[in-house]
């Protein structure tokens, strides 16, 4: 991995652990951290919160220069989204009868770090 692409992914990692902590603190219970599903990919957070199974996509940023980390889900990502979702539903059925819902956390690598959670950005 060339010197870029590992301080991305550091910088990605960072950030979610900073998004993990944010949601636990306001009461969600992360089942998955991480979670692949073979070559389809992965879902960087699933959690419970209240009656709902929460599927949370994060994005970090060092800066809002290129953009805001909300606008790096695209429609292309959301599928893929939806796909790792049924795929993991479908393999925890005890979880099938459960509302879900599909979130954004955004983290911009400031001092403080700037958390934005949009949530129900996804309707399944």
């Amino acid at each position: 991995m060339n010197k870029t692409k590992q301080q991305n992914y550091s910088k990605g990692k960072h950030g979610e652990q900073l998004a993990k902590k944010y949601l636990e603190d306001k009461g969600y219970k992360v089942l998955v951290q991480n979670w692949r599903y073979s070559r389809f990919g992965e879902i960087d957070i699933i959690a419970l919160y209240k009656n709902e199974l929460v599927f949370i996509e994060v994005k970090t940023r060092s800066s809002v220069n290129y953009g805001n980390p909300i606008e790096a889900v695209d429609e292309k990502k959301m599928d893929k989204i939806l796909k790792l979702a049924e795929c993991y539903i479908s393999l925890n059925p005890n979880l099938s009868f459960i509302a879900c819902r599909f979130d954004i956390v955004g983290v911009i690598l400031k001092q403080p770090p700037l958390i934005n959670h949009y949530k129900n950005i996804y309707q399944f």
